[in-house]
């Protein structure tokens, strides 16, 4: 992230994104031809609506929890877990609670 930096190149995450009530707020940390990294703050009830796309992607829960159907299949994702969204599979999130996450997508 570009909040914080030092010279050996550390980033830091706490406080770089807050929660905004009724709203999904995102931050890009890294974005290259390969892949990008995002971190998203979803206020409780919050989501994204089920869409694909042709990359991988891994969701890893900073805090909070997220409810995530993966091909029609629900799983809740707790802080410290993460879950591969496999390219092509429809996907969609919903903030059990306010939630926290870092999506790093791998572009094939």
């Amino acid at each position: 992230m570009s909040a914080e930096r030092d010279s050996g190149g550390l980033l830091t995450f706490t406080g770089s994104i807050e929660y905004q009530d009724g709203a999904v707020v995102s931050r890009t940390i890294l974005k290259h031809d390969s892949g990008s990294v995002t971190l998203f703050a979803f206020d409780a009830g919050q989501g994204l609506s089920e869409h694909t796309t042709p990359h991988e992607a891994l969701v890893q829960i900073v805090e909070g929890e997220a409810e995530i159907t993966i091909s029609g299949r629900a799983h809740r994702v707790k802080q410290g877990e993460m879950i591969r969204m496999p390219a092509g599979e429809p996907h969609a999130l919903r903030a059990a609670t306010r939630f926290k996450m870092i999506l790093t997508m791998i572009r094939n």
